[in-house]
């Protein structure tokens, strides 16, 4: 897609602003009881309201203190791992058809015959091969944000956030069903300042980095600043720099340049070194204009020139990262004692530069983390317990994205040891681009690891599929659909809806064999009292409705039919009792066999539990029918009819 070519505009870049809709129906009035409160309606928020939309019984709300939906983002980078979660919210295709895709890094520093002139020195692949099915994508945090309101809009909860409200003040109780207060005012012109009350069960603060939640709850930022500033803006330029739809890392005597391609095929952003800060001295007091930063990037790009026609948004920040040491209100000392009700998310709990990408892509990671624990504990199938691993889960994830962004900021301000650049020996590659090589798993959002606790396993059946490591997310590979010889990924299968997945990979034997492991998986799951099927799906609703089992033979769709599969794989669905006839999967010859991609165990086969925000809980032995009870029964209610 092409678009941008005559200025950047806001929303749908297929519509023309005259023909596009840029509101949705107002929502009802703000009513005095909801069961989850979102305060904030960017990136995190907006993941959370999405998931949470799903669930029409949950009374959910989302307060934004702006009068109306974001227009121009400031975050825009979009790593794998967030387009493969956006795949569960069924807008990935879009996003894939309208983002830039980054393919290549190069990387340019000081010609060694004339340090004062830049020259390529190195070009690297973004994502290493088979990391993830999605691409590393660039795409507008306000497009972005576009496509999660229109997932809520849509969705059976139908949550349409209320513009012009502030939170001032947030009390949790001790009593009641609905124990915590919510002081709010409104900011728009016609009724400045009239303040009214919301109680709610839950509350959670996605308002950023000054929240107001955050600082209700006792809760603090704590870091350090680099005393670095960087600008960095969005324009419409002419150069003759030959790398300018390339991400671009520009080392050079006069500072440093990260070039991001924006979506469209003209826009591109530029985030620029400029001097040191004093000690204490803040970014706001140099009098740093949008000129500045354009006379800065001439000079790091010499000897290319660059004509600014448009500037779309400029700004300048200070590098420094800063992070909470919990994500809910409960103090270290009452852990265990009571079940949190208001929890932060992304900037409110943790902040840090933009250069690696990973603000935006952390804090809708902490919603999806959240979102489904809080609809499972609301709908009473799951104990309140859940809650608190939230931050026991997201609060260790931010303190390595710190770390790692400590390192990170610092490379890419460090200054030159030479002119020359590298050196003569072909292993000796500059820092810079030895780091981003390295640590390409962390900034492609996959490199999070979940410990074990009430809902990740141990690691004791491991061996059975190497390829879907407990605690990671869980690593989609290609397979084709028996019913109808479609190719497509495992792991899109998986809705954002709040279910379990239960991916049975098959023993050799055919599964109309009574000797086949998967039959008895399948049968133990249908029939026996100890079935979490049994027991936390509730009666009268489909027999999936809590837990999504699908199956991976290692036969061919052509030597297999769906005649005399086990009942539970060809299961009667709705109101007609129709067959659902997309539960079985076979390899795909011509991709790759997902047994040999992901290390099955081909002679016993295995099962791979997956939890509702796609991350693996648990390999275990196709057989293994009390491990499988006991797992689930840790947490799960059972559920009544």
């Amino acid at each position: 897609m092409q678009f941008y070519l005559n200025g950047y505009h806001p929303g749908d870049p297929e519509l023309p602003p005259a023909d596009r809709v840029r509101a949705a129906a107002p929502p009802s009035a703000l009513p005095a009881e909801v069961d989850v409160l979102i305060v904030g309606s960017g990136p995190a928020g907006s993941v959370l309201g999405a998931q949470l939309a799903a669930f029409p019984g949950i009374t959910t709300r989302m307060v934004e203190r702006r009068p109306g939906p974001l227009e121009m983002g400031q975050a825009d980078g979009l790593a794998c791992r967030s387009v493969e979660m956006f795949e569960a919210f069924g807008f990935s295709e879009q996003l894939l058809k309208e983002a830039y895709w980054v393919n290549e890094t190069v990387f340019w520093r000081p010609d060694a015959a004339d340090p004062a002139r830049i020259v390529r020195s190195g070009r690297i692949q973004d994502v290493e091969d088979g990391l993830s099915e999605m691409p590393h994508l660039i795409m507008n945090q306000a497009r972005v944000q576009e496509h999660l309101l229109h997932v809520m809009r849509r969705s059976p909860g139908h949550v349409v956030p209320d513009y012009g409200l502030e939170v001032i003040g947030v009390e949790v109780g001790d009593a009641g069903e609905h124990p915590v207060e919510v002081r709010l005012r409104r900011t728009g012109p016609e009724r400045a300042g009239e303040e009214l009350t919301v109680r709610a069960r839950y509350v959670v603060g996605c308002d950023g980095a000054r929240s107001t939640v955050r600082r209700s709850i006792g809760r603090e930022l704590r870091g350090d600043s680099a005393n670095q500033a960087w600008g960095v803006m969005d324009v419409l330029a002419v150069t003759d720099f030959p790398d300018i739809r390339f991400k671009a890392v520009i080392q050079s005597g006069e500072g440093n340049i990260v070039l991001i391609p924006r979506e469209g095929g003209y826009l591109v952003r530029f985030y620029i070194e400029l001097d040191d800060l004093a000690p204490g001295e803040r970014v706001a007091g140099r009098g740093i204009t949008v000129e500045t930063l354009i006379e800065a990037a001439r000079r790091i790009l010499h000897p290319h020139t660059l004509d600014v026609r448009d500037v779309a948004w400029w700004s300048v920040y200070e590098i420094g990262q800063r992070l909470t040491d919990g994500f809910d209100d409960v103090p270290a000392d009452d852990a265990g004692s009571r079940s949190p009700r208001v929890f932060i998310a992304g900037d409110a709990c943790h902040t840090h530069s933009p250069k690696a990408g990973q603000g935006m892509n952390t804090g809708m990671q902490d919603a999806f983390n959240l979102g489904w624990k809080l609809a499972a504990v609301l709908q009473g199938r799951a104990a309140p317990a859940l809650l608190a691993t939230y931050s026991a889960e997201r609060q260790p994830v931010a303190q390595r994205l710190i770390d790692f962004d400590r390192e990170w900021a610092a490379m890419h301000s460090a200054r030159l040891k030479d002119a020359a650049g590298a050196g003569d020996h072909p292993d000796d590659v500059p820092d810079l681009q030895r780091l981003y090589s390295e640590q390409g798993r962390f900034t492609a959002g996959v490199a999070t690891h979940y410990q074990p606790s009430l809902i990740t396993a141990q690691a004791t059946h491991q061996d059975l599929a190497k390829g879907f490591v407990i605690g990671e997310r869980f690593h989609s590979a290609p397979v084709v659909r028996l019913a109808d010889a479609k190719p497509m990924h495992l792991g899109h299968v998986a809705r954002a809806d709040g279910r379990w997945r239960l991916y049975a990979f098959a023993d050799p034997a055919d599964p109309r064999d009574l000797s086949s492991r998967l039959r008895g998986l399948c049968e133990f799951l249908a029939d026996s009292d100890a079935s979490p099927l049994r027991r936390f799906t509730p009666a009268g609703a489909d027999v999936d409705a809590a837990f999504d089992l699908r199956a991976v033979l290692q036969q061919g769709h052509r030597e297999l039919t769906v005649e005399g599969l086990p009942p539970l794989l060809l299961p009667g669905k709705g109101r007609f009792g129709l067959l659902d006839y997309e539960k079985v999967f076979c390899p795909d010859p011509k991709a790759g066999d997902v047994f040999d991609l992901r290390g099955i165990d081909r002679q016993q086969g295995c099962l791979v539990v997956v939890r509702p925000d796609q991350y693996v809980a648990a390999v275990l032995p196709l057989d293994a029918h009390d491990a499988l009870s006991a797992f689930f029964a840790a947490f799960l209610l059972e559920v009544p009819g």
